[in-house]
This record gives C-alpha cells, sequence and structure tokens, in this order.
C-alpha cells in the first residue's frame, strides 16, 4: 500500500511573483475551460466521449501553439485535465447512484483557486531554510 502526503503552504508572494500566480491560474482555469468544452462539444455534436488521455495527449501541440502556457510545468497541466476527468467520473457516478447528479461547469474567476504540483519535491516547489521558505517556481 502506498502512502500519499499532502502539504499546503500559505505563500506570502511579492507583487511580482503574485502577478505569476495570477497569470497561472488565469492559464489553468481557461484550459480547464477549453477541456469541459471540447468534451461538451464532442458529445453533442458527434456523441461521442473525449477521455483524460485523449485530452492530456494534446497538451504538448497546446504548449508548442500557445506561448504562454510553456511556462507552465507540464504537470500542472496534466493536472487540469485530471480535474475535468474528476468532474465527470463524480457526475457519471452520482447519475449511475440516482442522485442530484449536477453537470460540470465551466469555472469564472473566483471558482479556480489553485494548482497542483504531483511531484513537488522535484518539479516547480522546493523548501529552503529547513522547511521555513518554499521557492516556487512559476515562470522563469
Amino acid at each position: 500500500m502506498t502512502m500519499r502526503k499532502a502539504f499546503k503552504y500559505r505563500l506570502y508572494p511579492t507583487q511580482p511573483q503574485r502577478r505569476d500566480l495570477d497569470k497561472t491560474l488565469m492559464l489553468c482555469r481557461q484550459l480547464y475551460n477549453a477541456a469541459l468544452q471540447e468534451r461538451r462539444d464532442a458529445y453533442k455534436k458527434a456523441g461521442r466521449t473525449v477521455g483524460f488521455y485523449e485530452q492530456k495527449r494534446y497538451l504538448p501541440e497546446i504548449r508548442a501553439e500557445l506561448p504562454e502556457y510553456k511556462h507552465i510545468h507540464s504537470q500542472v497541466l496534466q493536472n487540469v485535465i485530471e480535474r475535468v476527468d474528476l468532474a465527470f467520473k463524480g457526475f457519471f457516478r452520482r447519475v449511475k447512484a440516482g442522485q442530484k447528479a449536477g453537470y460540470p461547469r465551466f469555472k469564472g474567476k473566483g471558482r479556480y483557486d489553485s494548482f497542483t504540483f504531483p511531484q513537488a519535491g522535484t518539479t516547480g516547489v522546493k523548501l529552503q531554510e529547513g522547511g521555513k521558505r518554499v521557492l516556487l517556481k512559476v515562470f522563469p
């Protein structure tokens, strides 16, 4: 059995860091909404479903065509797609159980307020000074 650990840190960013974090959240929210729209359109127009791995495969193309996404770590973007997938899995689980389903919704500015580094220690987040300082690399 694998044990997973999660850590939450309160950040006190400088003004330039705050702009970078806000830009990252904005881009993650746009990607989330685009992935949700792609799934809705595929089902409405062609009656087919789009899955997690299919959407994840497009991330390198998105990063190549849209330069603003190049600065966001690939695992952060993969996690955005995973969130869309989890929203649909929860929706279909509730439908199957006969509960109030609640179709996945688009996220507004105040409704997408976090992003995740799945391998924090090796990707974009590092602890310094005995764990008292967090070094966050968002944009170069």
